[in-house]
């Protein structure tokens, strides 16, 4: 259903939807079950607002739109859902997508809670328009760094792809672990095989290798070429941007996808909505939801509850944006607050839970929380 807007400063009183923008990686070459699990999310708080009671009386509808991780269509979609009169928009999980989303709802006035994006730079200047969710990639990588010098090691090799996302977690990595006495190689996937980074490792004599680079390629390529490479027996291969976190990851590398710890941003143990939602949740995918489900799930409770406080239509988006700061709301992963944070230029939770998981190699279908932040 695509209700018209109505007038602006009218509040419709015939029952007519609410509308929230949801941007959703859902073809390649966006990380499709990434984009399933978000949108699963999205939908099953969408639906539980509504058995509530839906917003001020009216139901909550979704507007999805597919950016298939495409920062153009991501900002085209922007205006599109602007011009449909959506009351905000939600969701991506592509950082760089995120970006040019951000961009563009900041400069169109449109409220955007971004779900799962965790780019630092989330717009050029500070703005009232965008909130987020996720942790500050600086934030979470630091807590990353942490877990690898608390496990004894400090000289890290990544393999790395171009791409804003992926330099700016080498920097955070380097600057980290330099004040601790690390330091960071970087091995530049633009040149390289799976079989030249093994021999690249071994001749740097690296402890770890961090994978940030696309998935499943070359991630699964080169998983798999070095733990066949006996000169690289004890490397720790790890990926922080959370790979191993999807179920493809454990279909396509079977036990060599165990033991490669990553980011997730999950408490240790729900509480009673956490609980009850992961029970939601697996019976929607069929399968144990990943925190970008959570995500997804969060982002639309607290723009709800910022509708019913601030305002519904469009001409509301204003007093919508300016809530950030004065909202608090219980998620899923503990209570949401929105503030300034240092380096971050839109309004953040600050800050999630953050925990470094991996699979166990001993049953790889069972994840192991190695370290929190």
């Amino acid at each position: 259903m695509n209700t018209p807007p109505s007038p602006s400063g009218a509040e419709p009183t015939d029952g007519s939807s609410v509308r929230i923008g949801a941007l959703v990686p859902l073809t390649p070459p966006g990380w499709v079950e990434a984009g399933r699990h978000l949108l699963a999310g999205l939908e099953l708080a969408v639906r539980d607002v509504n058995d509530a009671g839906g917003v001020l009386g009216r139901p909550l509808e979704l507007v999805v739109r597919d950016t298939a991780a495409d920062p153009q269509r991501a900002a085209a979609a922007v205006d599109d859902l602007a011009r449909l009169g959506v009351a905000a928009v939600a969701g991506e999980y592509h950082s760089v997508v995120a970006r040019a989303a951000a961009a563009r709802a900041d400069a169109l006035g449109l409220p955007f809670l971004c779900s799962s994006a965790v780019l630092d730079a989330l717009t050029e200047q500070p703005t009232e328009w965008v909130a987020r969710l996720a942790p500050a990639q600086s934030h979470g990588w630091r807590i990353y760094a942490d877990f690898l010098l608390g496990a004894g090691h400090s000289r890290i090799a990544v393999a790395v792809a171009p791409s804003v996302y992926w330099e700016s977690g080498t920097r955070i990595l380097r600057d980290h672990l330099a004040r601790h006495g690390g330091s960071v190689i970087e091995l530049d996937m633009r040149t390289l095989s799976a079989t030249a980074v093994c021999d690249e490792l071994a001749a740097h004599r690296a402890t770890a290798l961090l994978l940030l680079v696309g998935h499943p390629e070359p991630a699964v390529s080169i998983v798999r070429s070095a733990r066949r490479d006996p000169r690289l027996a004890g490397l720790l291969i790890g990926a922080p941007a959370g790979q191993p976190e999807f179920a493809e990851w454990a279909a396509l590398l079977g036990d060599d996808g165990a033991a490669v710890p990553f980011l997730r941003y999950l408490p240790e143990r729900f509480g009673p909505l956490g609980v009850r939602v992961e029970k939601a949740l697996r019976e929607r995918l069929a399968e144990a939801p990943s925190f970008v489900a959570f995500e997804g799930y969060d982002t639309v409770t607290v723009l709800a509850e910022v509708l019913r406080s601030h305002g519904t239509d469009g001409a509301d988006r204003a007093r919508t944006a300016g809530s950030w700061p004065r909202i608090e709301v219980e998620g899923t992963r503990g209570q949401i607050r929105f503030s300034r944070t240092q380096g971050i230029s839109v309004r953040q939770w600050a800050w999630p839970p953050v925990q470094v998981v991996d699979r166990d190699p001993a049953e790889p279908g069972r994840f192991r929380i190695l370290h929190t932040g």
